[in-house]
């Protein structure tokens, strides 16, 4: 009988974890829910027999691998994997996974519900702006890129892309107008919502460089990851920039200054919650729970990214 460990600090919705466990329960599966835990040790400790592992936001460190002797494959129920060491899994033969495409609406849907926000000027009761007839930027054209576009022309706005490694004419064919330079996105749009993972390449290179080529009253919206901003720029861009505007799913280091210094022009969720809905945690989860499966009795590598 496979042993799967579900980790998860921040816990799947209660009906999405009674769908994972009845999954597992059938392909005759032992399923054990570990959750909000406090920290790696107690993670590493819960590991030692696990041959499969489930995780959403939780840190699969080298130390946690090294300790998971019988392992054989880590899921991230979610897109974003950049939270699993994949040097130390690939040494250790572990197949990782990601869920692409499961939580893809409700993060979609936060994006435009961010936008709205502050345009409304955090409803507090004084005069804001709509988002009709806007130029909105999406700085990575995947599948939360796509339905971005796709709400965001329900609110009537123009929708651009940039996105190097889709193909012009797929970005095209849903009625957007593709960039082929990231200035250009950037300068043109009103607003520019990121998409992009955290690697080598991308961490810190929103910089000042790119931040200052933004209209003087520009919207930056970030659910992809905190990593790729250059906060120390952010900071010089806020000030020379008296219209300029940052709304993130993922809180900056620098948040209680920002906050403090700029309260109109800025907004931070408490914690990640791009799919923190109830059906993103029930697809991610039911997708995470199948691959496993299907991993260890088919050896199906169709998600693998290490």
């Amino acid at each position: 009988m496979a042993k799967v460990l579900v980790a998860t600090e921040k816990p799947f919705a209660a009906e999405a974890v009674e769908q994972i466990a009845e999954i597992f329960n059938k392909a005759g599966y032992e399923c054990t829910f570990f959750e909000k835990y406090n920290g790696q040790d107690e993670l590493i400790a819960a590991v030692a027999d696990a041959e499969a592992i489930i995780i959403r936001s939780d840190n699969v460190t080298p130390e946690v691998i090294e300790a998971a002797k019988k392992l054989k494959i880590v899921v991230r129920a979610g897109a974003g994997f950049d939270n699993v060491n994949l040097e130390a899994a690939t040494k250790n033969d572990v197949c990782v996974m990601n869920t692409p495409g499961q939580n893809s609406n409700a993060v979609a849907e936060l994006v435009l519900g961010m936008m709205v926000y502050q345009a409304r000027s955090h409803y507090n009761g004084t005069s804001g702006t709509e988002l009709c007839c806007k130029k909105l930027g999406i700085h990575a054209y995947g599948n939360v890129g796509k339905l971005v576009a796709k709400i965001a022309k329900g609110f009537g706005m123009e929708v651009f892309a940039f996105d190097p490694f889709v193909a012009k004419k797929t970005i095209e064919a849903d009625g957007v107008t593709v960039f082929d330079t990231v200035e250009e996105l950037y300068s043109t749009c009103d607003y520019v919502s990121l998409h992009i993972p955290a690697n080598e390449h991308t961490i810190k290179s929103i910089n000042y460089d790119l931040l200052s080529k933004m209209k003087p009253n520009a919207v930056l919206v970030n659910t992809a990851r905190k990593e790729v901003i250059n906060e120390d720029d952010m900071i010089k861009i806020f000030t020379e920039k008296s219209g300029f505007k940052y709304v993130s799913d993922i809180a900056p280091s620098n948040k209680e200054l920002l906050l403090e210094s700029y309260p109109n022009r800025c907004f931070f969720t408490p914690k990640k919650m791009g799919a923190q809905t109830a059906e993103a945690n029930i697809n991610a989860g039911k997708a995470a729970a199948r691959q496993i499966i299907s991993f260890l009795e088919k050896g199906d590598t169709t998600f693998k990214v290490n």
